[in-house]
């Protein structure tokens, strides 16, 4: 078995460079950075919450974000790996740990997978395609950039898996599983799992051109029996309904996403820029860092023996050219901006560009494992070759900035003894001259031929036959031969292969972990980092955990904030909410009352000020180390009066609050000085410094339009006549950048709100429902962001100034809106009609059972020996085609134990004097 030896060994590695950077968990150094830090880590404790019934709503609307957001979406992008799952067994406490086991666990599986796909495609060395394997998932694409975007990951898998599918396709086998397989890559991240199936798709391509489905015999394919007949067009025509019918079954969780996406904020958009050619020669080596470079690293290993492939003779020339050529497209394809922008779904990425490369690094192993299965290990004159290749690439790599002297002495220490290794290994295995194609092939069993080294392999050099039972003298020398050269590898050899698959484990285990070291320290010197869950999260947790009184009001874990997610994060229901789906009209509304972003608007802050307070109820809001209450507070739904004219936002957002409250309750003064007794807050949304009133504490803002907004501040009681604020920094500071808060104004205008709003609110997941005080008429205010999906008494929610707005009809109680997630529906019916394409599918693509030239074999034809009647059987009665095939099953599984039982016809075992006397006395 390949793949648990693949899994330990990416895992040891991840866990080794881990523990020598001294990165949690093994040490104090964050791993926490951007958007793992950001999103992930918060998600995943949501997740944790809405496992055990504490999220405090439903699955399609999360109150805790934004003051109310759509949920599937977030859950589709984020927290639908199967892995994710996992964080249900840890202390809510520990999810930084949840979140670092599922990291570690996904390489761990993608090694694993594609250990077993590296098999499905040819039969050679288990210990070969468990170190490439591990390779793969060791690749720099997963150690320096997923690492911490562990969606990502799922695209890692995903790759190897949809790979597997192509082989089940070729091969016209598992109809249903085929999609079923593709619908769980999509659904657990469909961004990487559309690159994984691009990939997928032009590793079927070269499978065909290569001509893997002829059947021709001894050159170790699997399942290419049954095959041959199948036209080209047939194949590709079952890939394309796989992937149609796959992705139709993930459509619930897709097209949410989609509908999601459409309706958030644009963000950030740039241009591809193509990275310099040395940059990218660099990024092959290890211990190399960049945000806009690919990371193309992969153990010396795997790149030796892929790079020694066109040189590798004993591999037919139509594979060599079929996979050194999509090796070559797949990197050129990076570096020009038409195919870029197909990779990333026709858009350029907001972060890195490259972030395909996942599935150049399954190629470069797919072209390594060819030369390996197909021609046996290279020897010299192929690795003197695939040195030359690896040596330009490092010279090409001079011109650089990236590389250092650890990087070249790392890279050259570990292509050396990739050399050994597989030269050991050559030595260790022994030349066998193979019956079919005449040249030599290189036997990789042990002893027994089905060891660590792998099964078969004498087999697919003598042409892939047993001898006969009962064959005659020369055929049982033959074989005799063949299982001779079996089991006289011998201690020696043994040895040799040992010590060769050690030294090529390491060329890949050790620059892995040591790469992955580098990333950790290099990460947040370049990146910005949070705290791993401490004391300081336990007791603003607890804080807000003791404040809550949703939906009555709500709980504010506010500011400084410790990460860009902290209402999922440590609880309550805040304004700040960072997402790849951040609603677009939320992002302008909070923009408009004074609220500031990072992420070019994907991320939002919370914005401590006391008439949002108010608007949005919020009754206990964390501040400066101390929860603080709130009594100028409205309930969640207001009640007000109807106005002929749509209003709008204007420029300040001190007079937006106010037409959001309905009562002016500040004043601008022109010369920036407040009245003694009032608030002071600062506005300059793209100012960078610290602003000050008169000799207080200096205040910091963050602005720096487009990609941050810096938030409106208070910056406390003006009790000295005559101060003013003091700005240090760069920006612009706008006209009317000081308000001066009255408290008493906002205090009777709250009143006078709270006097006709609704009397009693429930909320209850989705839905709310508001009873009126009587007499009520205008517009129900609801104090939640108008997103998508919002509907009032069985219609379209209406808007006011960006919240969810109802009409009050003449006499009406109450009024009731609820939720429902964008293209639900939808989704739910399109995976309706796959499920029944899918059930189609598995009856009319069925293969036919196999039927050799002189007469029925197989399954079918073993039931009908057997007495069991097929079709229209001897009987006249037709057997169900399952109990046909449950017989042949059982007398297939008979005849194998029959042929494991019998002993090895040797020169010294009784069978050999047995077979010999039974010729000469005319028994054969």
């Amino acid at each position: 078995m390949a793949a648990l030896p693949a899994a330990l060994l990416a895992v040891a590695a991840v866990c080794a460079g881990d523990a020598a950077a001294r990165t949690f968990p093994f040490g104090a150094r964050t791993r926490a950075v951007n958007d793992l830090g950001n999103q992930f880590v918060p998600f995943h404790a949501h997740l944790w919450d809405l496992l055990h019934g504490r999220a405090g709503g439903g699955v399609l609307l999360n109150w805790r974000s934004g003051y109310g957001t759509s949920l599937l979406p977030d859950l589709g992008t984020y927290l639908t790996s199967p892995f994710a799952l996992l964080v249900a067994v840890f202390p809510r406490e520990r999810i930084d740990l949840a979140v670092y086991v599922v990291t570690v666990l996904k390489p761990g599986a993608a090694a694993a997978a594609m250990a077993v796909v590296l098999l499905r495609q040819r039969r050679g060395p288990r210990w070969g395609a468990a170190v490439l394997g591990a390779a793969y998932a060791l690749c720099g694409w997963t150690v320096v950039e997923a690492a911490y975007n562990p969606m990502w990951l799922d695209g890692l898998i995903a790759f190897p898996l949809l790979c597997l599918v192509v082989e089940w396709v070729r091969e016209g086998r598992r109809t249903v599983l085929g999609p079923v397989v593709v619908a769980l890559c999509w659904a657990a991240n469909f961004y990487t799992a559309y690159m994984a199936t691009l990939g997928a798709g032009l590793v079927l391509l070269v499978r065909i051109a290569v001509g893997a489905g002829a059947g021709r015999a001894g050159c170790g394919e699997r399942g290419s029996g049954g095959v041959a007949g199948r036209g080209t067009g047939a194949v590709l025509g079952r890939a394309v309904l796989t992937v149609l019918l796959g992705v139709g079954l993930a459509a619930p969780v897709l097209v949410p996403v989609f509908l999601g996406s459409r309706h958030a904020y644009p963000g950030w958009t740039r241009r591809f820029e193509a990275a310099e050619w040395a940059d990218v020669a660099a990024r092959v080596l290890p211990v190399t860092y960049s945000f806009f470079t690919p990371a193309l690293f992969l153990g010396a290993g795997a790149l030796l023996l892929a790079a020694a492939l066109p040189f590798h003779r004993a591999v037919a020339g139509r594979e060599r050219g079929g996979w050194c050529a999509l090796a070559a497209g797949v990197v050129l394809s990076a570096q020009w901006e038409p195919t870029h922008l197909v990779w990333h779904v026709f858009a350029t990425p907001n972060g890195s560009p490259y972030r395909q490369t996942f599935v150049l690094a399954g190629v470069v192993v797919m072209a390594a494992w060819t030369g390996v299965a197909a021609g046996g290990w290279p020897g010299w004159r192929p690795l003197l070759g695939g040195a030359a290749v690896l040596g330009a690439v490092a010279a090409g790599a001079a011109g650089s900035a990236l590389v250092s002297g650890a990087a070249y002495g790392l890279f050259g220490g570990a292509a050396l003894v990739a050399v050994a290794g597989v030269l050991l290994l050559r030595a260790g295995a022994g030349p066998v001259r193979g019956a079919g194609s005449g040249r030599e092939a290189l036997s990789e069993a042990g002893p027994r031929g089905d060891g660590l080294w792998g099964a078969g392999a004498l087999r697919r050099a003598g042409g892939g036959r047993r001898s006969p039972r009962g064959a005659g003298l020369r055929g049982v020398r033959r074989g005799a031969g063949l299982r001779g050269v079996r089991r006289g590898a011998g201690h020696g050899r043994r040895v040799l292969r040992g010590a060769g698959g050690l030294l090529l484990a390491g060329t890949v285990v050790v620059p892995g972990a040591a790469t992955t070291a580098y990333a950790d320290r290099e990460r947040p010197a370049r990146l910005d980092h949070y705290p791993s869950w401490g004391a300081a999260h336990d007791v603003r947790a607890a804080a807000v955990r003791g404040a809550d009184g949703w939906p009555g009001h709500r709980t504010e874990p506010g500011r400084p904030q410790l990460t860009g997610n902290d209402p999922l994060l440590v609880g309550g229901q805040g304004a700040a909410y960072y997402s790849s789906h951040t609603p677009e009209v939320w992002t302008r509304t909070l923009a408009a009352l004074g609220g500031g972003w990072t992420s070019h608007g994907r991320s939002l802050q919370s914005l401590d000020n006391p008439v949002t307070d108010a608007l949005f109820a919020v009754g206990a809001r964390w501040r400066d180390g101390r929860l603080v209450w709130n009594a100028q507070r409205l309930p969640l739904v207001t009640v007000r009066p109807s106005n002929p004219r749509e209003l709008r936002y204007g420029a300040s957002a001190f007079r937006n609050q106010e037409l959001l409250l309905g009562s002016r309750v500040y004043g601008l003064p022109s010369d920036g000085v407040c009245p003694v007794g009032h608030e002071v807050f600062a506005w300059a949304p793209d100012f960078t410094g610290t602003a000050r009133l008169g000799g207080g504490r200096p205040v910091e803002l963050r602005g720096g339009l487009p990609k941050r907004r810096a938030a409106m501040t208070p910056l406390g009681v003006q009790r000295v006549a005559g101060a003013r604020v003091e700005w240090r920094g760069r920006g612009a500071v706008p006209g009317g950048s000081v308000g001066c808060l009255d408290r008493a104004l906002l205090g009777e205008a709250v009143a006078r709100l709270r006097a006709g709003a609704a009397v009693d609110v429930r909320v209850d997941g989705d839905r709310v429902e508001a009873r009126l005080a009587p007499g009520a008429r205008g517009v129900a205010v609801l104090a939640a962001p108008r997103i998508a999906g919002w509907r009032c008494e069985g219609r379209p929610a209406g808007e006011h100034l960006g919240l969810v707005a109802v009409r009050v009809p003449p006499g009406a109680r109450s009024v009731s809106c609820a939720f429902r997630t964008p293209g639900l529906r939808a989704g739910a019916a399109a995976g309706a009609l796959a499920v029944a394409g899918l059930v189609v599918a598995g009856f009319a693509l069925r293969p036919p059972g196999p039927a050799g030239p002189a007469g029925p074999s197989g399954a079918a034809g073993m039931a009908r020996a057997s007495g069991v009647a097929g079709p229209a059987g001897a009987s006249g009665v037709a057997a169900p085609a399952g109990v046909v095939r449950a017989v042949g099953a059982v007398r297939a599984v008979g005849a194998r134990l029959r042929r494991a039982r019998r002993p090895y016809a040797t020169k010294t075992s009784p069978a050999h004097h047995r077979a010999v006397s039974r010729e000469r006395g005319g028994a054969a």
